[in-house]
Order: structure tokens, then C-alpha cells, then sequence
């Protein structure tokens, strides 16, 4: 699809501006995104909807479907990113519309502190625990207090926090109090 195709639809995306505001209907859900039917601008000739909201750009909090953070028929407002001009379509994010729970957490807690929490996985490196609502750790194998088989997946444990990297939304846990 190219300018000349559709020169409407190129004019109203080529006129969105990043971090704009716009409103729509949640129109079809699929496994690589959701597509968004604008309230403003033309319909698209193609997809269900001008705007695409890729995976990672839902929710800050980790989810396996899209239909668990939005329905079809929904009404949704959204923070404009960038002009697809491949698809023709105006790249949201739904998440840059809410607080980003990593960003809070990491400015209420700091390195060296004790938190308490469920594990939630285990991997082959280390064991995955709940700190706060939708914040994970990590315990490399090192870091563990106990041999890794006598730990399961709902045991709770405490843990240090030995490093934050709010960039990568990663925390870095140890068993080693």
C-alpha cells in the first residue's frame, strides 16, 4: 500500500504526531496485536482498523492473550507512536497510558532490601519470585540459600534485593540474607 493508493488515509496518519491521544473501538483481536478502529481519520481499506497495537505495547504486566487485557467492541484510548507506512496504519501503545508498575516499584524500594514473595518459576538458571504485583526476580542458582530441588513454585521465600535495572524491567534477587 502506498500514498497514491489511498492519499486520505496517508494524510491523516502522516498528520498524528508521537505521544498524541486518540480513541477507538477495539475491532479485532489477534495473536500479534489488537487493531483499533479510530474514532477520527478514514476506515482502512484492508484491516479492521487504522490503528495496530502490537504485544508488548497492551499492558506493562505480563499476560499469554490479548483478550485478557481488551474485548473486541471496547472502547480504548491510546498514545500514537509512529506511521506504519509498510501497513498503512498508526502504531499505538495502550500501555503508555498507564503507570508502568516497574517505574513505581523501582523508586519505592532499593538494593539491599528484604522483600518476601511467592515463587512463581522454576528455570534451569535460577527461580523466578513475585516482589510486587507484576514485578518478578530473579535468584541465579549461586544465589540460593537452599539446593534448587527442594524449591517449588508457590513456596514463599524471602529475599535481598541485589540490583534493579529499571531500563530492562529487571530485578536481581538473592536468598543469601
Amino acid at each position: 500500500m502506498n500514498q497514491s493508493e489511498n492519499p486520505e488515509l496517508w494524510a491523516f496518519l502522516g498528520a498524528l504526531r508521537p505521544e498524541q491521544s486518540l480513541t477507538g473501538t477495539v475491532a479485532a483481536i489477534e495473536r500479534f496485536g489488537v487493531f483499533v478502529d479510530l474514532d477520527e481519520g478514514p476506515k482502512h481499506p484492508v484491516f479492521p482498523g487504522v490503528g495496530f497495537i502490537t504485544m508488548p505495547e497492551l499492558s506493562w504486566l505480563w499476560f499469554t492473550d490479548a483478550s485478557e487485557i481488551v474485548s473486541v467492541g471496547e472502547r480504548i484510548t491510546c498514545e500514537f507512536l509512529q506511521f506504519d507506512t509498510t501497513n498503512g496504519e498508526a502504531r499505538l501503545s495502550l500501555c503508555a497510558t498507564r503507570p508502568n508498575p516497574f517505574q513505581q516499584f523501582a523508586e519505592t524500594v532499593h538494593p539491599g532490601q528484604v522483600l518476601r514473595g511467592p515463587v512463581t518459576k522454576l528455570v534451569p538458571f535460577g527461580v523466578f519470585v513475585r516482589v510486587a504485583d507484576g514485578i518478578e526476580g530473579l535468584i541465579h542458582l549461586n544465589d540460593l540459600a537452599a539446593a534448587p530441588e527442594a524449591i517449588r513454585v508457590g513456596d514463599e521465600v524471602a529475599v535481598t534485593i541485589l540490583e534493579i535495572d529499571p531500563a530492562r524491567r529487571r530485578v536481581v534477587l538473592s536468598q543469601r540474607l
